[in-house]
């Protein structure tokens, strides 16, 4: 027994020799690569890297946080550790937590120097974080020449194939999906084409895009509202089908309907089901077509491209102006011609500084609509009829969507979220008045909602009742009104028609006096 155990105390003390010599060692190095030559450095670590490559089967990508040149991070590396954050954070022993801008949620990384396992398809793969530290002699001008962080994929060899045809690609494409789910969603507004310069250039402003509605509080037919889903779930996963038949992966969508009906709440529903990013164009503020196709080329993917009361923005009718004749240069009775009037300040140019049908339309789905991908344009009016055909066409506006009048399925889902009640004894007479009276579902809203902290059910559908039966009235008088002048315009009408004729008759009557010359 005192044998083993002086054997166990001189084997503690032969590692604690070994760890010793390893702290040295790397104290050792760190001092002496302060003074090392950076070629030397670069030489030696080629060397190193040249030796373990010849005695190990194991191969090593690095995805480096920042791109030469660049000042932004690189989108691999940020895809890469929104993926290993999404899959693989659960088996790290040091996480870091970080709030990034515009969100109200942590997001959670694999800390530095943390090593995590992945597997894909029977291949076991290591991911590493590192951070790398400057030398004490050297000037940064940047943040991230400060320190450099490197995301290192390790695999073995006979996996090459599999890791740059699939494990990539995979990686990219679900850190992609986890940067969206955990991203905050915004809405952005066109700026003035004057802040488009400068240090601080930027042609989008946003802010957080916290509208609650979803599709299960929009009042709206459940059939209806089912088929629009439908629609956007088939856009969002159709990628390969849209490439496969040739189209640009964007879908149109036109909301026309009275207002009040529940058009811009229907937005931010899609927005909010598709978590998309929400772009109110301003057209009224964009000088031409130019500036237009600019402002397109800056939204990315995932987002929804708004024009709220678009035949209000600018003129769409699609009338063309007939061009006036020029007049003949006239001369004078000296036979000097006359002086020519010069055109004022500015004025010839009215017709290029602004947008234009055509220009709209290629915005919509002429070739630069296909910069990009997965993009939603929705257009809104109250009326549609004085729209240009050739801007509301299918492929162009692929959905037309009526806003319509509330209805009483839409009645009943508006009862349920605003008064949690989904029967009541006076739902038979709210059917019949809403059958026969047009109310927007923002009115109906607005009935239904309690004016005290006690929800009265009673008392709400009362107040709605009372409403529609006043809107009644309202539309019956109206409706009286009219035709009470629609007959005094025709007793009008008869009156004049009666007298023209009379003149008629008296003056077939009279006879026409001509000069004697011509009598005979």
């Amino acid at each position: 027994m005192e044998m083993i155990a002086g054997d166990v105390h001189a084997h503690g003390y032969g590692w604690a020799g070994v760890w010793s010599a390893v702290a040295s060692l790397i104290f050792l190095w760190s001092m002496v690569q302060q003074y090392l030559p950076a070629q030397l450095e670069e030489y030696l670590t080629a060397l190193t890297r040249r030796l373990q490559a010849a005695i190990t089967p194991y191969v090593t990508i690095s995805i480096d946080e920042h791109v030469p040149d660049s000042f932004g991070r690189s989108e691999a590396y940020l895809a890469a550790e929104a993926y290993l954050s999404a899959t693989c954070a659960s088996g790290a022993r040091r996480l870091r937590a970080d709030l990034a801008a515009d969100s109200d949620r942590m997001s959670v990384a694999v800390d530095d120097h943390e090593e995590v396992v992945d597997e894909f398809r029977g291949a076991k793969l290591w991911w590493r974080k590192t951070k790398t530290l400057p030398r004490g002699n050297v000037i940064s001008w940047s943040a991230h020449e400060e320190e450099r962080r490197t995301y290192c994929l390790t695999f073995h060899q006979r996996h090459r194939g599999l890791v740059d045809a699939l494990y990539l690609p995979h990686v990219l494409a679900e850190g992609r999906a986890a940067t969206v789910r955990n991203r905050q969603r915004r809405l952005f507004t066109n700026n003035p084409s004057s802040d488009w310069s400068g240090y601080d250039a930027r042609v989008w402003s946003h802010v957080k895009l916290e509208h609650p509605s979803t599709f299960a509080t929009l009042g709206m037919d459940p059939d209806k509202k089912r088929d629009i889903i439908d629609d956007l779930e088939m856009f969002r996963d159709g990628k390969d089908y849209y490439a496969s038949v040739g189209k640009a992966w964007k879908r149109g969508y036109l909301l026309f309907g009275p207002p009040g009906t529940g058009k811009s709440t229907m937005i931010a529903a899609m927005a909010k089901y598709l978590d998309y990013d929400v772009y109110d164009l301003e057209l009224t503020s964009v000088k031409n077509n130019t500036e237009l196709r600019r402002l397109f080329i800056e939204t990315k993917g995932k987002s929804i491209i708004v024009v709220e009361d678009i035949d209000c923005s600018i003129d769409l009718t699609g009338k063309r102006k007939k061009k006036k004749k020029k007049s003949s240069k006239k001369k004078s009775k000296s036979g000097d011609k006359r002086k020519k009037v010069p055109p004022a300040p500015g004025g010839g140019k009215d017709e290029e500084n602004k947008v234009t049908l055509s220009g709209l339309l290629n915005f919509i789905d002429g070739l630069w609509s296909a910069c990009g991908g997965e993009r939603i344009i929705v257009f809104t009016t109250n009326h549609k009829e004085k729209l240009d055909p050739a801007l509301i066409r299918r492929g162009r506006m692929d959905v037309h969507i009526e806003m319509s009048y509330c209805c009483f399925e839409s009645f009943k889902v508006l009862a349920k979220n605003y008064l949690h009640v989904a029967d009541h004894e006076l739902f038979h007479e709210i059917q019949q008045l809403l059958g026969e009276v047009n109310m927007t579902p923002a009115d109906v809203a607005e009935n239904l909602m309690p004016k005290s902290k006690k929800k009265d059910v009673d008392t709400s559908l009362a107040r709605l009742v009372k409403a529609l039966k006043e809107a009644k009235e309202e539309a019956l008088a109206k409706a009286l009104a009219g035709a009470e002048e629609k007959e005094e315009t025709e007793d009008d009408d008869e009156e004049d028609d009666t007298s023209s004729s009379e003149e008629e008759e008296n003056g077939k009557n009279k006879k026409l006096y001509l000069p004697a010359k011509w009598e005979e």
